[in-house]
């Protein structure tokens, strides 16, 4: 048991020795570690674009959260919150039709705390708020760390209650799927860190990034009673999608065999994405036992897409 005399001094640094200037340096390091702010809020983010238009203005950091395939709009401050990020805040979204607002600063006033959970209780399900505090730390003569820490978020009941509501008939369904990619998230960011994301959703599928933009690793319950572990790719561009899926195919021999199961290669004739996939039986109306040995299966498989896969991809983007 460590000695508590010889424990360290936490200290928390001027967020301006890190980073003298807002637009120059926080925005751009912070588009590019969106990894930390994603495992802060549960999310599985991706970069769409930094300094992203709407209109005459631009939003500071555009991303995609993967789990829920939804926009995210983050908009970031070296200061206390005002007024006029609020508004452009809120002018981004609408923008760009995102799902989560995001408010990144090094102090939430407390009126904009009351604004953003205001915000959370009075909108549906579909739209989420967060305010963000971040702070560098150290203890000591330490490295300087960064850490987002959440001040102000949705109340996850009420939506759970809201969505339940909108699910009608299919909620219990919707629900079988919630506690089934709960589940598989827990173990996967315990047990793997594979994933920061918390929180299940009421869907058939869930994403995660790969490290390599436009690229996911997802697991769903397809069609015609199979469940599917994938590498999908969609960089938006169709060019792009088909370039990549060809360097990947010249590898099948060698990727099948460190893969160590013949998979699906799937061009997705007529459509944008490519997959390279692999199935087997089942569905969500499984009993425990077998969805217990689906999710096993499913994270197996995952980690070694990521193995297989991570090199080759990053190689190939490269």
């Amino acid at each position: 048991m460590p000695d508590p005399t010889t424990l360290g001094t936490l200290r928390r640094l001027d967020l301006r020795n890190v980073w003298p200037n807002e637009a120059r340096n926080f925005t751009p390091w912070l588009a590019q570690n969106l990894v930390a702010l994603g495992d802060a809020l549960g999310m599985e983010l991706e970069l769409q674009a930094q300094e992203a238009p709407v209109g005459s203005f631009s939003l500071d950091v555009l991303a995609r959260d993967l789990g829920r395939d939804r926009l995210v709009v983050i908009e970031n401050q070296l200061e206390a919150t005002n007024h006029d990020h609020l508004g452009k805040l809120l002018t981004y979204a609408a923008g760009h039709d995102a799902g989560a607002l995001v408010w990144v600063a090094k102090d939430i006033r407390e009126e904009h705390r009351q604004a953003i959970d205001w915000l959370n209780q009075h909108t549906d399900g579909n739209i989420e708020l967060f305010a963000v505090v971040v702070e560098i730390i150290q203890i000591d003569n330490s490295r300087p760390a960064c850490s987002f820490k959440l001040v102000a978020f949705p109340n996850e009941w009420r939506k759970s209650a809201i969505g339940s509501k909108e699910g009608g008939a299919t909620s219990e369904r919707r629900e079988a799927y919630r506690v089934f990619f709960q589940d598989l998230l827990d173990e996967l960011r315990e047990k793997h860190r594979f994933t920061g994301a918390r929180a299940g959703q009421p869907q058939n599928w869930y994403a995660f990034r790969s490290g390599c933009s436009g690229v996911q690793y997802c697991v769903s319950f397809a069609q015609r009673g199979r469940v599917r572990t994938e590498a999908y790719i969609d960089t938006r561009d169709v060019g792009e999608n088909k370039e990549l899926f060809a360097g990947l195919m010249a590898q099948r021999e060698a990727i099948e065999h460190e893969f160590g199961e013949e998979l699906t290669w799937e061009p997705l004739e007529g459509k944008r994405a490519c997959r390279v996939a692999i199935y087997r039986p089942g569905s969500i109306e499984c009993d425990t036992q077998t969805l217990q040995e689906i999710k096993g299966w499913a994270i197996e498989r995952l980690l070694r897409l990521k193995k297989v896969f991570g090199p080759r991809l990053n190689a190939l983007v490269k």
